[in-house]
């Protein structure tokens, strides 16, 4: 089967999908887009959160055909064309944030969702927020903190 969409703002046609292919499986092996990780394949981790329509979802538990004439935005497709990364990910790298990142991707999608409808987040929003993304090596309080600092600078803060 064909599946049509746009990915990060690039209309993209996908041949050769199958009947029960994720969305994961979609962007990452026929799209070439490996930002989002495979881990637990059962929408429990979060490392593969992406936008679709704008809404987050778990790309692993969307059927590649559902994603048809939609639009998705990828961790890849979060930075301007002419930035080298956004708030959220260069906050990320500044908090110490980042270890194996595997899950990265994820909490860098579901912070940078968080901070679009809440600029201002409090520490109780910016833990629901992430709440269903997981981390095994990195520790959750520089993740914290790096939402902390992309929200500092989203509303212009010191």
């Amino acid at each position: 089967m064909r599946v049509n969409l746009v990915v990060n703002g690039v209309t993209c046609a996908a041949d050769c999908a199958w009947e029960g292919e994720s969305l994961l499986y979609l962007l990452r092996e026929r799209l070439a887009l490996p930002g989002s990780k495979n881990a637990c394949e059962q929408g429990e981790c979060g490392s593969c959160t992406v936008y679709l329509d704008g809404e987050l979802v778990c790309a692993c538990l969307v059927a590649a055909g559902q994603a048809e004439g939609r639009e998705v935005v990828t961790v890849e497709g979060l930075t301007p064309t002419d930035q080298p990364l956004n708030v959220v990910q260069q906050a990320f790298i500044e908090a110490g944030a980042v270890q194996c990142g595997f899950c990265t991707p994820g909490f860098v999608v579901a912070a940078d969702d968080l901070l679009r409808r809440t600029p201002n987040p409090s520490d109780i929003e910016i833990r629901e927020a992430l709440a269903g993304n997981l981390c095994r090596c990195t520790g959750y309080e520089k993740v914290l903190d790096a939402v902390r600092i992309a929200a500092a600078r989203a509303v212009g803060r010191p």
